[in-house]
């Protein structure tokens, strides 16, 4: 029954300045057609075998211009970044200072100032839960986080009710994969102070409401906080549309370099925060008995920043918007149908969540009966095809599903048929031979 349900839902379903037009120009020339030749990863064996990578929701391949992008600034403007300085120093700030717009520009924002350049979504989510949060939760007050979030946005929050005194409250999922609406709105109430959701899930690969879900949890002395760290490759991401007060992306899940990442957070919130981190460059006019905190998302910007991961983000979400997430999403849509048909043509392999191929991403977490994750994952190896398996840091949502332990296959811009193809095969010959 599962499989003619599947096969049935499958069928109907370098300065900043030049460096932005060099990725414009060329991304715009490309759109539509080959984008994989921009990834230079891609050219490579694996075990005598064509890379087949599909792995991107743990980490995406780096395009050329992102690449050069990094080499440039290492090269050429590698200084402490100081608008007053040096000629070196001058041209750090200035790429700093753009690289903060672009980020803002590619969330929606309409201030640089609600931009905090943060290590990734995890850094992100900590910095809220250990400054908002510190600030404003209390002994008994209640922080509610869905049963299926990474533990990036669990473990945080938890930590915090530890030191807090408050409680930890876990929506549900229905069984097709998506948060439990009604189970949302059932457990917020009046000492709720904050509400933690991901936009999409690195495991099932679905696309939540995020909206409607913002709109059920927003209140008053509460805020919603949305992890995007899987949503924001493949989908435009507007704050104010969404309707969250903070949200966290992270660079390296969309092309960009590891290490670095974005917090947007509401300027009337993040002026009300603590500082999280104390030292230079996050304050000013310091004395023996005062210091002067910069304004924003300043404030949260203690020591020496990392340059060089902004830049390289800042290239990469250039690219992303250059092409376009219409032309992302459509592309995305034929990958996630072929991959559905190979899947579903398995009859030991399982899909964890909904087989809609317009409803997801291209994130699909499966079992196959006889072999463990483990073993999935190092057959395909074997045949030169990357992808993750084991508990993907969201045990709670496997245990929903019935199980512990997960392989996971993840595609985007420079998957194509041939690469579902190869994955398909190395996996249906693992499986004969379980």
């Amino acid at each position: 029954m599962f499989r003619r349900e599947f096969i049935g839902q499958v069928a109907g379903a370098v300065a900043a300045s030049q460096l932005a037009t060099r990725v414009g120009n060329e991304a715009v020339h490309q759109a539509g057609s080959d984008w994989r030749s921009q990834f230079p990863a891609l050219r490579q064996r694996v075990n005598g075998h064509p890379l087949t990578y599909l792995d991107t929701a743990a980490t995406s391949l780096r395009p050329q211009v992102v690449i050069d992008a990094l080499g440039q600034f290492d090269a050429t403007d590698n200084a402490n970044p100081g608008a007053a300085l040096h000629t070196l120093a001058r041209r750090a700030s200035a790429s700093f200072d753009e690289a903060r717009r672009t980020a803002a520009e590619f969330v929606g924002a309409t201030d640089p100032l609600e931009v905090v350049f943060t290590r990734g979504t995890t850094e992100g989510l900590n910095l809220v839960a250990a400054t908002w949060g510190t600030a404003n939760v209390r002994s008994g007050d209640e922080i509610l986080v869905g049963v299926g979030e990474h533990s990036s946005n669990m473990l945080p929050w938890r930590a915090l009710a530890a030191r807090t005194g408050a409680r930890m409250v876990y929506f549900g999922l229905t069984d097709a994969g998506y948060p439990d609406l009604a189970d949302l709105a059932a457990k917020i109430g009046p000492r709720t102070r904050i509400v933690a959701v991901s936009h999409v899930s690195n495991v099932l690969g679905l696309i939540n409401p995020i909206a409607e879900i913002c709109s059920i949890a927003r209140g008053p002395n509460r805020i919603v906080v949305v992890d995007a760290a899987q949503s924001a490759p493949h989908l435009a991401t507007e704050v104010r549309t969404i309707g969250c007060d903070f949200l966290a992306l992270s660079s390296h899940k969309l092309l960009g370099p590891m290490g670095a990442g974005v917090l947007w957070g509401r300027r009337e919130l993040l002026e009300s925060m603590p500082a999280w981190h104390h030292g230079s460059n996050m304050a000013h006019d310091v004395g023996l008995e005062h210091a002067e905190l910069s304004a924003g998302a300043l404030k949260f910007g203690a020591g020496t920043p990392n340059v060089s991961g902004a830049i390289g983000l800042a290239a990469a979400l250039r690219y992303l918007r250059s092409i376009g997430f219409a032309a992302i999403r459509q592309h995305q849509e034929r990958i996630n149908v072929r991959m559905l048909e190979r899947l579903a043509a398995l009859p030991t392999v399982r899909l964890i969540g909904a087989p809609d191929a317009r409803a997801r991403v291209g994130v699909f977490a499966f079992v196959v009966q006889g072999r463990t994750p483990a073993q999935v994952v190092a057959a395909l190896d074997e045949a030169g095809v990357a992808i993750r398996g084991g508990d993907l840091a969201a045990l709670p949502l496997l245990e929903r599903f019935g199980t512990t332990r997960a392989a996971r296959a993840s595609c985007y811009l420079y998957t194509n048929e041939a690469d579902i193809d190869r994955f398909g095969d190395a996996l249906a010959s693992a499986v004969r031979h379980s």
